[in-house]
């Protein structure tokens, strides 16, 4: 049976295009070596099967002989080694790459997406199995996300990566070192990863997909030096060229500093894909007209947290203007809206730039963040209040901030098991349960202006979840949107 999924595994290979026949002899080669099999036999029959079964396959023969412990971390690091078999090599990519990229862009990007895809670097039937939805809000369609394709890891594998040498190669997740390596049990196999090398302002940068993918074509831009996160003009020049040599994507960069910031402060990177979020089709709702820059469009956005958009045909103006934006939001205090630069020397203030081309122009966002704490809101003042960590209680990041809410894996039991509660005892019935009894309040309140039964409770909790997210937005803005607060987000603009 195994020389049937090994031959099904090479069969994959030549239908997607990873290997060519004259690859074949030598792809069941190195799967039998992977699997430390010496002798193969031409299966009569080839099993028409999916990935995900061929693999599994393979993985549970690998299980049973000893090859490998039966735990998710184990078998996620050798499929990978059996994916690498089937992967080209890194100059072939390269080569390929550039190639599309000659006849344009959008065909470059389309096939090494594919690529990332085929090869299982991009896990397509775990992606699926996230679960996806638009929710309606005075913002827009903000999309909604249950992030089920990262695995958990076992407790085993817990105690072997604790125990596990700690080692310094790769640097981190995103440093090119990654592309070929093996991976151990505190560190993602990565035979089947993939990097575009791209000049960006001059400088050696990588372009790769991640391998979790939150919406189309999720791709990252990194630094290939390990260099910290810095927003700087710099930052914006980088921005502008990469869109103006991908203009079909938008690029945008988390923040610098830590709870507003993204989850590798340590590397350089953007994040980046063929997306429209709802902070993208967001209008402008006020327009600025800044001394020095009548050439450039300013206006404050519709949106929940607190954006300037920039637009005009000249990047580097652009640039430059974000630059004085940046540096006046840095020193800039307020403490009538309870902003402040620093205290006790601990700088608050920095910018979530996006960057894209829009209908001819560069477009440019600069979300105002603050990462300043108190006693009340220990995690952050302009971060989810306690309040919402029923729902979401993760830091707010660059996919958070464009609309994208990626809430976690513990939600796809609870709502199941809330709506099965509310449906048949009522919303109240949640405060005897020890682990829904934090969404008692919540529920309690929209069952009170809302008719909810056994059809509706699951379309009913999609869309107040949706609502909490707008309020998770809304308690990330620096400048909340009543009167008071657009009056001093338009204190801080008519002072640049």
């Amino acid at each position: 049976m195994i020389n049937s999924y090994i031959a099904a595994l090479a069969e994959y290979g030549l239908k997607t295009g990873l290997i060519l026949p004259e690859d074949r002899i030598f792809t069941v080669n190195s799967i039998l070596g992977a699997l430390g099999l010496d002798e193969y036999e031409e299966p009569e029959k080839i099993p028409q099967a999916e990935l995900e079964e061929i693999l599994g396959k393979l993985l549970d023969f690998a299980c049973e002989k000893g090859i490998i412990e039966n735990s998710i971390v184990y078998r996620d690091l050798f499929d990978t080694k059996l994916m690498a078999c089937l992967t080209p090599r890194p100059s072939e990519v390269i080569a390929k790459f550039k190639a599309d990229y000659s006849e344009s862009p959008e065909k470059a990007t389309d096939n090494f997406y594919k690529l990332s895809r085929d090869t299982d670097y991009i896990r397509r039937y775990r992606i699926a199995r996230d679960i996806k939805w638009k929710s309606e809000t005075e913002y827009g369609e903000l999309d909604i996300t249950i992030n089920l394709s990262k695995p958990e890891k076992d407790p085993k594998a817990i105690a072997a990566a604790k125990n596990a040498r700690q080692s310094g190669y790769p640097k981190c997740l995103l440093c090119p070192e990654n592309v070929g390596y093996a991976g151990r049990v505190n560190h993602p196999a990565r035979q089947n990863h993939r990097i575009i090398p791209v000049s960006i302002t001059g400088e050696d940068w990588g372009f790769q997909y991640s391998p979790y993918v939150y919406y189309n074509e999720h791709c990252i831009l990194f630094n290939c030096k390990h260099t910290p996160m810095v927003i700087d003009k710099k930052a914006f020049d980088k921005l502008f060229d990469f869109v103006r040599q991908f203009p079909h994507y938008f690029i945008g960069s988390n923040a610098d500093l830590p709870i507003v910031g993204g989850s590798i402060l340590s590397h350089e990177h953007f994040q980046g894909g063929n997306y429209t979020f709802a902070m993208a089709k967001a209008p402008v709702e006020k327009e600025y007209a800044i001394k020095g820059y009548e050439d450039i469009r300013v206006g404050r956005v519709k949106w929940p947290m607190s954006v300037i958009r920039l637009s005009g045909s000249d990047s580097a103006r652009l640039s430059e203007l974000a630059d004085k934006i940046l540096t006046s939001w840095r020193a800039y205090t307020d403490e009538t809206a309870f902003i402040y630069a620093e205290t006790d020397g601990e700088p608050h203030n920095t910018i979530t730039p996006i960057a894209r081309k829009k209908d001819g122009l560069f477009e440019l966002d600069l979300v105002l963040r603050n990462n300043i704490t108190t006693e009340e809101h220990p995690l952050g003042v302009y971060h989810p209040h306690a309040e919402l960590h029923h729902i979401k209680k993760e830091n707010i990041g660059l996919i958070e901030v464009m609309g994208l809410a990626v809430l976690p894996a513990r939600l796809k039991a609870e709502m199941e098991a809330l709506e099965k509660t509310i449906a048949e005892k009522g919303a109240a019935a949640l405060r005897d349960d020890a682990e829904l009894s934090k969404h008692a309040d919540w529920a309690e309140e929209f069952c009170s202006r809302r008719t909810v039964t056994a059809d509706n409770v699951s379309e009913v909790v999609r869309e107040e979840i949706g609502k909490v997210f707008a309020q998770v937005l809304e308690h990330a803005g620096v400048y909340k949107r009543t009167p008071e607060g657009m009056a001093a987000f338009d204190r801080f603009v008519s002072g640049i």
